[in-house]
């Protein structure tokens, strides 16, 4: 294992490498293993049997998490005339409704953490793609963030509490966040059902064999912990 600090190998050691926890169980552990002095987020990674160069394995789908990811999500809305105004009033924090808020994101402003779109407006943003596409901020039909204006107020509100984006990477992996050390170890269970659930739904039609081959939970700076991935595919919460 390459050099680590104290506190990691004291956690790393009290995982046992040889099995698969319950999803719960590793939740717990999760919780119980992370170190760090902030509120660390909690991520669950996946490792598919997905091949990224096929156009038909491609995996990229938003979840509204139950319980959202405890922080606050700044939300930037390129929209015009009602839409600019659906926008303010859904509680958009900035409204990009002309030149000169296209020129302050050109040179260097992303104090935000989603962009949506309507579609009128994507001539606009689309120059933006340099700027916005590196750091995941570009609107996308996919990812359905490129929406009408009357659908504004609902996905602004839905970024706020807890919409997350989940994709495939070069690597066949997904990776995604849901939530943060503190939250109680039920909202942390029922937010990885979410994930799952729509995951499972994204399933590429061009899928074959496993499609979800080893899950790991882990926190900020923390041990992975692996999960039963046939387990972890099938959640539900308890009535």
């Amino acid at each position: 294992m390459a050099k680590v600090g104290k506190q990691f190998k004291a956690a790393y050691e009290k995982v046992d490498r040889t099995r698969t926890y319950d999803p719960r169980e590793a939740l717990a552990l999760a919780k119980e293993l992370s170190f760090t002095k902030f509120d660390g987020t909690v991520e669950v990674h996946l490792r598919t049997g997905l091949d990224p160069r096929q156009a038909d394995q491609q995996v990229r789908d938003v979840v509204v998490l139950p319980h959202g990811l405890g922080k606050t999500v700044r939300v930037l809305v390129f929209a015009q005339g009602e839409g600019a105004q659906l926008a303010r009033d859904g509680g958009a924090d900035y409204v990009a409704d002309d030149d000169e808020w296209i020129k302050k994101i050109q040179d260097g402003f992303t104090d935000f953490d989603v962009a949506i779109a309507t579609p009128d407006m994507m001539g606009k943003a689309g120059r933006l793609g340099r700027v916005l596409g590196p750091r995941g901020l570009m609107p996308n039909p996919k990812a359905g963030t490129v929406v009408p204006a009357e659908d504004l107020p609902r996905v602004i509100q839905e970024s706020k509490a807890g919409r997350v984006e989940f994709r495939l990477d070069k690597t066949a992996n997904i990776h995604s966040p849901i939530g943060k050390v503190s939250f109680d170890l039920d909202k942390l269970y029922e937010n990885l059902v979410a994930l799952m659930d729509g995951v499972r739904k994204a399933k590429p039609s061009g899928a074959k064999g496993n499609y979800i081959r080893r899950i790991t939970i882990s926190t900020t700076m923390g041990p992975g912990i692996k999960i039963d991935p046939l387990t972890s595919q099938n959640l539900k919460v308890a009535e």
